[in-house]
């Protein structure tokens, strides 16, 4: 499995890799969402009702948490690491990517968000990832707490 960005950029800063390995797993990375953005051209049609339903997916936590939460939720889940996701999430505080490009309902792997609780100063997301189809994905339950610098984290997921 290749590594995420995140855990690339880590390896790298910490001397773990070279600046070639790092480019050449980078480029690996890139090389999937070429791949997915090839297969989205030749079927145009499931790619529209993808994306329409990842928007439906996102608005219904932008809606009672708002935008800025979401994506610091989908930020501090990019942060995980052995969570396969987080490979889709790496970006996910950069507020020119739409909130509905983190969330895939039927696009393998899928992602998205099966319950948010807020609970006092914490979180818990509960989330479903891994194959398509009714029942077929793993469910993860994680609590969020902001640190003392007021960065949205996880602090237990399992």
């Amino acid at each position: 499995m290749i590594p995420t960005p995140h855990e690339i950029f880590r390896r790298f800063e910490r001397g773990e890799i070279e600046r070639e390995e790092m480019q050449l797993l980078m480029a690996l990375n890139a090389r999937e969402l070429i791949a997915e953005m090839e297969e989205d051209r030749l079927n145009p049609a499931a790619a529209l009702l993808e994306q329409l339903l990842c928007r439906r997916a996102a608005s219904k936590w932008v809606r009672p948490l708002g935008g800025r939460l979401v994506r610091e939720i989908l930020q501090a889940l990019g942060h995980v690491d052995e969570f396969p996701p987080a490979r889709l999430l790496w970006n996910a505080g950069h507020p020119d990517v739409p909130l509905h490009c983190f969330f895939r309902i039927r696009r393998e792997p899928v992602f998205y968000f099966s319950s948010v609780e807020r609970t006092g100063d914490r979180f818990v997301v509960e989330t479903r990832h891994g194959a398509s189809g009714k029942g077929k994905q793993e469910i993860r339950r994680f609590v969020l707490k902001r640190g003392p610098d007021w960065i949205l984290r996880v602090f237990d997921g399992g």
